[in-house]
């Protein structure tokens, strides 16, 4: 494959990426939006998951011992988060999407 292929090519998946944008604007799928927007790839997407199910367990943890703020486990969120990503945008739409929806609910409270 030439340079000039490779670049047709290129060009021609972005302007797809844009059609599937507009595309999924009228979904429900906020966070998967998001990761199309922000361009993150397959690992940055896995991290979030990961980092979100042991804050899922945390806040379980946390709630059974009779927590009641969960400030610490926002805090763990931001820091964990893809730096092209925005905590509040993310919150928002994780709660649009129905995703970790326990965890999003407790940390809207602080947005």
């Amino acid at each position: 494959m030439n340079l000039d292929s490779l670049i047709e090519k290129m060009n021609r998946l972005e302007y797809h990426q844009s059609i599937l944008l507009k595309m999924i604007s009228k979904s429900d799928d906020h966070f998967y939006k998001l990761i199309v927007e922000r361009s993150l790839n397959k690992q940055d997407v896995e991290n979030f998951y990961k980092e979100c199910n042991e804050l899922m367990i945390e806040l379980e943890e946390q709630q059974a011992e009779g927590f009641v703020y969960f400030e610490s486990l926002l805090k763990k969120f931001k820091e964990s988060l893809h730096p092209n990503l925005d905590a509040e945008e993310v919150i928002l739409a994780c709660l649009r999407q129905k995703l970790f929806l326990p965890l999003m609910i407790e940390f809207k409270k602080y947005i």
